[in-house]
């Protein structure tokens, strides 16, 4: 199956119809029949989204919508809206309450399957895996004290239009609305990655090239690294109509009819919005938890993980260019006996300071990493061997020449050992990282043994 649809209506026929809809379309359906049904289901089951009809024999659906956005299992599960009727009240009331849209019964097959499969496709836009609870994995956010302003951005081909959406719209949200033409819009999709100063929404609507002319801007802002995670909605195709449907699927994320209010058209950009910040925070998350997987927390510096498939690169690329590169493994002279007379504290005090003054003697494209408790990696490429032992003794005086001041007022000095290796290579056989890395260690035990505070240093062959 492709997810999970929890269909909640108290009309069994209802359930049925839409049971068979979403089974066809190779979904699986869950029945719920009343408010708290849905809310237990929500919770424990975690579906991707929910279709609600507004009419329930225990709640309204407003309050079942308030009461899945106040939870942290359900806060972000998209959820459509039934209605039998159109009514204006009950559908500004549904968006307040934190409907991801609003549909009129009975919805088109083609336009509601075009909406689930919408909304679907952006929860799964850097989503952490369903049924993770925030709160259990210690991850769960405090709400914010409040949303950070927002930029919407009106685009028409009739600026009149633009400009009457704009004075509407300034009465009804406290975010930035602004008119662009088509071909600002498009300057903005090609100006590189996103930035500060791209719209969080486009609203587009093309009069004189029709629902195409919106549709061929759609996919332009949509394909672009510049535009792509902005909201996108479309203006012009009627909701029921194959026009929506063809919106949906080209990555729209909302559409409205052009004789939308500007109080409805509010309550949507609030809702894009809201979808919006989810997909950013996540994807924010995820790029957090790439960064810590490489990253040393400590240090800074890479770690292990990063730096032996950084090496092996190094190591292929030297093969092609038949250059030398060296590789260091620099260890802390009796750094127990720092942690053991001083506390662990200090010792991260002298892990970090000795990281600093590595990183300050070394090249912008050098390999520093922290592979150990008080051992560093570190990997010099294009480097002769007369080249790498200058390198290795000054990374040894930087260490040893300036006491290292602690918190406490008092200084200690510290002093490295460094084992180098420096590859011989022979076009058309790459070193092998592993044995390079081995030697440079074998290196470091003959400092150590010779009384520390030293380089020695072993030319490897291919």
């Amino acid at each position: 199956m492709n997810g999970r649809i929890l269909i909640v209506d108290d009309v069994a026929t209802n359930r049925i119809i839409y049971q068979a809809r979403l089974a066809a379309a190779f979904y699986e359906p869950l029945l719920a029949s009343d408010g708290e049904s849905c809310l237990t289901l929500a919770r424990d089951a975690q579906p991707d989204l929910i279709l609600l009809d507004l009419t329930l024999p225990d709640m309204t659906g407003q309050e079942v919508l308030k009461r899945l956005r106040s939870a942290h299992r359900t806060r972000d599960i998209p959820v459509i809206v039934l209605t039998a009727a159109y009514n204006r009240e009950a559908r500004l009331a549904a968006f307040s309450a934190g409907a991801d849209d609003v549909l009129t019964k009975p919805a088109s097959e083609a336009m509601l399957l075009a909406r689930v499969r919408n909304l679907l496709r952006a929860r799964g836009d850097a989503e952490l895996p369903v049924g993770d609870d925030p709160a259990t994995a210690g991850m769960a956010e405090a709400p914010l004290p409040y949303e950070p302003w927002a930029t919407i951005a009106l685009v028409s081909s009739c600026p009149d239009v633009a400009q009457r959406w704009q004075h509407d719209l300034d009465g009804q949200t406290r975010d930035r609305v602004m008119v662009m033409s088509r071909s600002q819009a498009l300057a903005e999709a090609g100006s590189g990655t996103h930035g500060a100063n791209v719209p969080d929404v486009f609203v587009v609507h093309d009069d004189a090239g029709g629902l195409a002319g919106s549709l061929r801007l759609l996919s332009e802002l949509k394909s672009h690294a510049a535009t792509r995670h902005s909201a996108v909605c479309v203006v012009g195709p009627s909701e029921d109509g194959d026009g929506a449907a063809m919106a949906f699927d080209l990555g729209a994320d909302d559409v409205v009819d052009p004789a939308i209010t500007a109080q409805e058209l509010a309550l949507r950009m609030r809702s894009l919005l809201r979808r919006k910040r989810q997909c950013d925070r996540r994807r924010a998350s995820v790029q957090d938890k790439i960064r810590l997987a490489m990253i040393d927390p400590l240090t800074g510096l890479h770690n292990r993980r990063y730096a032996m498939p950084r090496l092996a690169r190094i190591a292929a690329e030297a093969d092609k260019t038949s250059e030398a590169f060296a590789v260091m493994v620099v260890d802390l002279d009796e750094f127990k006996l720092v942690n053991d007379q001083f506390g662990h504290a200090v010792g991260d005090q002298v892990l970090v300071e000795v990281a600093q003054r590595l990183t300050a003697n070394l090249r912008a494209n050098d390999l520093l990493a922290r592979i150990g408790g008080e051992e560093f990696l570190v990997v010099l490429p294009s480097t002769p061997v007369l080249q790498a032992r200058r390198v290795a003794e000054r990374l040894c005086e930087a260490v040893e020449e300036l006491p290292i001041r602690l918190a406490s007022g008092q200084t200690l000095t510290v002093t490295v050992s460094i084992g180098v290796a420096v590859s011989g290579v022979v076009p058309g056989q790459p070193q092998g990282v592993g044995a390079l890395v081995e030697q440079a260690d074998l290196a470091l035990l003959e400092s150590k043994k010779a009384g520390r505070n030293q380089v020695t240093y072993r030319l490897t062959a291919a």
